[in-house]
């Protein structure tokens, strides 16, 4: 066997370097990708935990709105009730004043007719008395003098008393 020549040599060994370069290269690159991969798988943790505290804080904040409204619902009922409460007392006021009021209101119609009722027997009030046994102030035709009830004081004349008239205002 002999030996190679040497420009075999020297092509082997510049293959062989070129290899090694190129190894070298390779190596060099996979390492700045290893980084890369480290440095987003970093960065990709550290906005996942971000994220996690994010909705974890969402959901605390959810939980704490969920019971505000659970304890404004409760309110909101409690005022519900006690405003239904209400209503039906003021039902009940108002069916037991209703009568009342539609007799105030018969009243209010008939004031015109109390009034000029009152103001005869205010008039009658001011002729005064009629004389008791006083023959001519009878009216012809009209009814005759007082006459006694059976009560049994037929013999009293002083029974009737005379009629008076007044007003209860």
């Amino acid at each position: 066997m002999s030996a190679p020549p040497a420009l075999q040599i020297r092509e082997a060994n510049a293959h062989l370097a070129a290899v090694h370069r190129r190894a070298a290269e390779l190596e060099a690159r996979l390492e700045a990708a290893e980084r890369t991969v480290r440095a987003q798988a970093e960065r990709l943790s550290r906005q996942d935990q971000q994220q996690r505290t994010a909705l974890e804080e969402l959901g605390r904040a959810k939980d704490r709105e969920i019971s505000a409204l659970q304890e404004q619902l409760l309110v909101s009922e409690a005022s519900v009730h006690s405003l239904q409460a209400a209503l039906r007392q003021r039902d009940e006021l108002i069916g037991q004043l209703r009568p009342r009021a539609e007799l105030l209101q018969d009243i209010c119609r008939q004031r015109p007719s109390l009034t000029t009722l009152l103001a005869a027997l205010a008039q009658a009030e001011q002729l005064g008395p009629v004389p008791d046994n006083d023959p001519c102030h009878l009216l012809p035709g009209g009814p005759g003098p007082p006459l006694a009830n059976s009560t049994g004081e037929e013999g009293r004349e002083d029974y009737l008393e005379p009629a008076v008239f007044g007003t209860t205002v």
